[in-house]
């Protein structure tokens, strides 16, 4: 029998700005990447960090590369949309030791409609406790508040309603929240680079609702805020409000006090781009 001590692994270092996220989103850095953990993360994310589109009204570049997305959340203290949120989320998750692939989907609009491809990006979440994989999403607005377990096509009670995943044609699957399909999932990996073109129809399309609205939503501990325009909506525990804010100062105050969002000026919606014929 060998006597000598067995050697612990050495634990990967977690890099400073993975602390700096945390930070931001208030989560203390887990001892394990298990599914507790992502639950955790997820929830502390989508409730500090903002579902906005104010970049393409501010005239601000979006650039899909893990330094910048890092940077706009964690340094600039903003948010963003689903390619950004998810994207930043991703290489946290992975700095603290989740195994995470990006996954392509399209959206369900106006009468069942589906999205353009790469309309959205979601994130498989493989755990080190034997679970999942999961579906984890901060990039959705309003959406489920935990993960969802990705190969369990029963119904799964979260707080934000009862989600469902069902099999689709070619192997994909849709993701149902109280009945009604909310996009169309492709399990095939992907890469950052994929969702070029989905952004840059966002920002420049006329067709895109990005491109012609504004809004900056954050999911609270009893409901939701949301300031849509000049529109602040606040949800408390299922009681809705509306409240026409007056002027730029007030409008501000709102980015402020209810997102964390530091501006200069208000945000007014841009004409998309148009190209000659």
């Amino acid at each position: 029998m060998n006597d000598e001590p067995r050697q612990r692994a050495t634990p990967t270092p977690v890099p400073a700005w993975a602390d700096a996220y945390l930070e931001r989103i208030g989560a203390a850095r887990p001892s394990r990447a298990d599914a507790g953990a992502l639950r955790e993360l997820q929830v502390r994310h989508l409730t500090a960090v903002p579902f906005e589109n104010l970049s393409i009204h501010l005239g601000e570049d979006i650039v899909l590369e893990e330094a910048k997305l890092v940077d706009k959340i964690v340094t600039r203290r903003r948010g963003g949309f689903c390619y950004e949120l998810n994207g930043a989320f991703a290489a946290l998750l992975r700095a603290l030791g989740f195994r995470v692939t990006l996954l392509q989907a399209r959206v369900f609009g106006d009468g069942g409609r589906l999205g353009i491809p790469y309309d959205h990006v979601a994130l498989r979440v493989e755990t080190d406790d034997g679970t999942g994989p999961w579906l984890a999403d901060v990039g959705f607005g309003d959406h489920a508040l935990h993960p969802i377990e990705l190969e369990t096509r029963t119904e799964q009670v979260d707080p934000c309603g009862r989600f469902r995943l069902r099999e689709a044609p070619q192997g994909d699957l849709d993701l149902l929240r109280d009945g009604a399909r909310q996009f169309r999932l492709d399990l095939r990996p992907r890469v950052p680079a994929d969702f070029r073109a989905g952004a840059w129809y966002h920002r420049t399309s006329p067709d895109s609702h990005f491109s012609r609205s504004l809004i900056c939503s954050r999911r609270t501990e009893d409901g939701r805020v949301t300031l849509r325009g000049r529109t602040l909506i606040t949800t408390v525990r299922g009681e809705r409000h509306e409240a026409e804010l007056g002027d730029d100062a007030e409008v501000l105050a709102a980015y402020r006090d209810h997102f964390g969002l530091m501006l200069s000026h208000p945000p007014t919606v841009r004409p998309p781009l148009t190209f000659a014929t």
